[in-house]
């Protein structure tokens, strides 16, 4: 059993450890500070053959050729390791075993150790063996013959929250004529660890920023006479090759969903923006549509009014070349459909600026989150920091793209992402969930989401925390008070001109009372959705599929460690004995007693008794 330190934690040194036998556990003790030379467990080319470049689209550009997106990527996190590992974040944990091991196992006066000594026990046994081919097919035939399966894997599933500008008839379907703009980013991410994305800079700084962005407009006066539509769209289960986005994609092609491919206008996506180098922001397109000349033309407008929207803010937008191909992204699901203009916006021209993608080390400091000490935790909720500023920027500049995109002709000065909005969101999806604003704007019976340590992982429970807190905030944001009572809100079919198919209605807790302690809640109307984000390999039943996810869960019965103390095999083998010894005693003084129960148990006579 190895306690291994966290800068130790990297590709070289694990394979050593995978090469023998003798080691049964590994427990990491997180490093502190991150590591300077990045770690990053995921792959030098994240989703590799799930995006829109193959032998048939880009050759030259498939599996990273041109461009090497997470050159510090070791791939740790798709390796099979044959024994447990588990993460030690807490100090105190790592300081307990140091000090078992000091006190009991370290050699004195130069003789070996001396017993009992320290040992350590993971546990750690999954269900499922091999494959998602293997354990999707042992559930379907438990399923099949058995009364009671046993379920070994689940497929990670989840779903993903869209709205829209104008509202839109969500069982039906929109006119062929009606365009829409979607704006796109991913809610989720991943580390080596179950259940530790924090996903700071890969995830949570982009999906802020468009929640800020999609405020920002809908704050705009005349948004409802816009001539395009605008979808905010955010997916889940894109760090395991594009759950989310292929499965929209799919449900497109399929007729499952409000929107047809041929409503959309144009893509634009926010794909990690809170590292930026000074001032500028990258602008990437597929150089491989860009020979059309129909989307070239289309993707110049694009490219010409996001350029024009960051005249006079803090924040330049530059085109990365058309040389390049596109970064990861979830537009490349889309493209892998049809020629669609599209912009994917990141804070890296080439490879990521983020030396610790899909790592339990993206945290707030990756993104450089600073707050004074001695703050109260509702005086650090309303602290602005600097990231905030930086991202509300950022929203600002598409929140005004989007309107110019959508048609809009007035001044855009007034659209402007709120700072306050930026921070509070940021506080809440990176430090603590359960704080007085996410509190007062979620159901009552949805309290229980609210956990001290944010974590954005897809899971195979759904919807997750995260996917919840993005649809209430989004709704919080963009949705409109009604006066509507409790009775009206949780049921809008018996109240007249609810108009439940454009739009969804939500009884929120509400903030506390200023004299008391009970909440004023209120009913929000919006137009956010939630739709299905399960890979359509597992509806389609095609487990070993390339053109689909096919990521699967082991289901297990416990994780768990402990320390204990270990007797010398001497005292082993004595105790061992002594308890045989005892055992066959036992035995013999057990027969020997049925042998003579007559004699032994026999009742004496009367001595008073005669007998006639």
């Amino acid at each position: 059993m190895i306690l291994l330190d966290g800068n130790l934690f990297n590709r070289k040194v694990l394979m050593q450890l995978k090469g023998t036998s003798r080691v049964s556990g590994l427990a990491v003790s997180i490093a502190k500070p991150n590591p300077p030379q990045g770690f990053s467990p995921g792959l030098k080319c994240p989703n590799d053959g799930f995006g829109v470049y193959s032998k048939d689209y880009g050759p030259q550009y498939a599996h990273c050729n041109t461009t090497v997106w997470n050159p510090v990527g070791s791939g740790l996190s798709y390796e099979d390791f044959d024994f447990p590992i588990f993460l030690l974040e807490d100090a105190n944990e790592t300081q307990v075993i140091k000090q078992c091991y000091q006190d009991h196992n370290v050699p004195r006066d130069g003789s070996g150790p001396e017993y009992p000594l320290c040992a350590m026990q993971l546990f750690s046994h999954m269900h499922a063996v091999t494959s998602t081919v293997t354990c999707m097919r042992r559930n379907s035939i438990q399923n099949t013959f058995s009364i009671n399966p046993e379920t070994v894997c689940d497929p990670l599933l989840d779903y993903n929250v869209w709205s829209t500008l104008q509202p839109i008839n969500s069982s039906g379907k929109v006119d062929r004529e009606q365009e829409v703009i979607i704006v796109a980013t991913r809610i989720d991410s991943h580390s080596f660890f179950w259940n530790i994305a924090p996903g700071a800079e890969s995830a949570v700084s982009s999906f802020v920023t468009h929640l800020a962005a999609a405020e920002a407009l809908h704050k705009a006066s005349d948004v409802h006479s816009l001539q395009r539509n605008v979808m905010f769209t955010f997916f889940q289960g894109e760090t395991f090759d594009y759950i989310g986005s292929s499965r929209m994609v799919y449900d497109m092609e399929k007729d499952k969903f409000p929107l047809r491919l041929d409503n959309i206008h144009s893509f634009v996506e926010l794909n990690q923006v809170a590292l930026r180098n000074g001032s500028v922001l990258w602008m990437h397109t597929d150089p491989v549509s860009w020979m059309n000349e129909s989307v070239q033309t289309q993707v110049r407008n694009l490219l010409d009014i996001l350029s024009n929207s960051s005249v006079g803010a803090n924040v330049t937008l530059q085109e990365a070349g058309y040389s390049q191909p596109l970064p990861p992204s979830s537009f490349q699901r889309f493209l892998r459909a049809r020629h669609i203009p599209g912009v994917v916006l990141t804070d890296h021209q080439a490879a990521f600026q983020n030396r610790y993608y899909q790592s339990m080390y993206d945290t707030p400091e990756n993104i450089r989150m600073q707050y004074p000490e001695g703050l109260s935790p509702e005086e650090t909720l309303e602290y602005v920091t600097d990231t905030a500023k930086s991202l509300a920027e950022v929203a600002t500049v598409v929140a005004r793209a989007l309107y110019r995109l959508a048609g809009g002709a007035n001044n855009t000065s007034a659209i402007q992402a709120d700072p306050k909005t930026v921070t509070r969101m940021l506080y809440g999806f990176l430090i603590k969930m359960n704080n007085s604003w996410f509190q007062s704007i979620i159901k009552p019976d949805l309290k229980g989401i609210l956990g001290d340590v944010p974590q954005h992982y897809v899971a195979v429970s759904s919807p997750v925390n995260t996917t919840y807190l993005v649809h209430y905030v989004l709704a919080n944001l963009t949705g409109t008070v009604v006066n509507l009572t409790k009775e009206e809100c949780l049921n809008p079919d018996k109240t007249p001109n609810a108009e439940k198919e454009l739009y969804d209605y939500a009884w929120v807790q509400g903030s506390l009372d200023p004299n008391s302690t009970t909440r004023v809640p209120y009913c929000v109307r919006s137009t956010v959705r939630l739709s299905k984000a399960l890979s359509p390999a597992f509806e389609l039943r095609q487990w070993g599929s390339t053109e689909y996810s096919t990521w699967t869960e082991s289901r297990w019965k416990e994780i768990r460690a402990r320390i204990f103390l270990v007797a010398s095999k001497e005292l082993e083998i004595i105790t061992l004995v002594v308890g045989i010894a005892i055992l066959v005693f036992s035995l013999l003084a057990t027969h020997f007693i049925n042998a003579k129960a007559d004699v032994l148990f026999s009742i004496p006579r009367d001595p008073g008794a005669v007998a006639y």
